[in-house]
């Protein structure tokens, strides 16, 4: 009999990691499953840009890092970045409003959205193409630090992250217009 401590996460047909199914990720912003609110969506949507609040508990121990990542991966989008970052301090678990760029704990790096900038980009999908999935992901990292460029791809972030990764979680949050 084999006893199996993960869950498969997928992103954009990868497979990207095994992830430990104790680990949580939650958001004061929306639940799982529920609609981003305005604040955090961009303004050509009719947000504010403000990046989601995060909570995360219940990491494994030996915990070196953690990483993070929202992305969209409805059709249309095709896994359209939304935020990447990395080298979170351990003993961090939580981000609040408006971190990114502005008060990401210290050492943490955040890289290029797909909309060009560094940091958080909020929801902004087409309109009349329904309802988007914005899927976040925090994982927890067997390294202090990931070997990333300024300006990592999606693909070159899952490359990254491929045998550190000792657990994730994921939360999915909706937005269309």
């Amino acid at each position: 009999m084999f006893l199996i401590f993960g869950i498969l996460l997928l992103t954009g047909g990868n497979n990207l990691t095994y992830g430990d199914p104790a680990m949580k990720l939650t958001s004061p912003a929306f639940t799982d499953g529920g609609k981003i609110p305005l604040p955090h969506v961009m303004p050509g949507a009719g947000g504010k840009n403000v990046s989601l609040p995060l909570n995360w508990s219940d990491a494994p121990a030996g915990v070196k890092s953690f990483a993070l990542s929202m992305v969209d991966p409805h059709p249309v989008a095709r896994n359209w970045v939304h935020w990447l970052a990395a080298d979170i301090s351990p003993e961090v678990n939580s981000l609040a409003a408006g971190a990114s760029g502005k008060n990401m704990p210290k050492g943490a790096q955040e890289f290029q959205n797909s909309f060009g900038a560094p940091g958080y980009g909020g929801p902004q999908p087409p309109p009349g193409t329904g309802d988007h999935p914005y899927v976040v992901t925090i994982y927890a990292l067997s390294v202090s630090r990931l070997d990333l460029g300024g300006h990592p791809t999606l693909a070159a972030f899952q490359k990254a992250l491929e045998g550190k990764i000792l657990a994730s979680a994921t939360i999915t949050g909706y937005f269309g217009r």
